[in-house]
């Protein structure tokens, strides 16, 4: 179990409703597929993935950025039990789906240059790590099922 300060809970449920899930999904789950070229090959029923502005306006690829966000709304609620909130959606990505689980990583960075981006100079060092943090326990989570 993880140890949250309020400063923290605070943070994270602040960022995620305030969040344009329509804007900060696409761009971050775009942003991984043109930085890490590799992690294309779990999206190959997307279509055309071919560069980055096939990337960037490929309406599948921005569904499932909007999906992954949501996905996260599940964290958020759920701040104190994230293992077990992912333990379903570890195993999907496990066995079913076999992704790599650095990508799990990967996409957190993404997401966070995108919501630094989107934050300015609201994303604080002090914000940063809030964020990073939770990032960091639901990509634990996530790979729970590969250890």
């Amino acid at each position: 179990m993880v140890a949250w300060t309020d400063f923290e809970r605070n943070t994270i449920q602040t960022i995620f409703a305030n969040m344009d899930y329509d804007v900060v999904g696409p761009k971050a789950l775009a942003r991984c597929l043109v930085v890490y070229p590799w992690t294309q090959r779990y999206f190959g029923k997307f279509g055309n993935l071919y560069n980055a502005a096939a990337i960037m306006g490929n309406p599948m690829v921005a569904k499932h950025g909007i999906t992954v966000l949501h996905g996260l709304d599940r964290a958020v609620k759920n701040m104190d039990d994230i293992k077990n909130t992912y333990a379903e959606l570890s195993v999907l990505h496990s066995e079913s789906l076999h992704v790599d689980p650095d990508n799990f990583r990967l996409l957190a960075d993404c997401l966070s240059v995108v919501v630094a981006a989107q934050m300015g100079a609201g994303f604080t060092p002090e914000v940063q790590a809030a964020f990073q943090k939770f990032l960091a326990v639901v990509v634990n989570s996530l790979c729970r099922q590969y250890h």
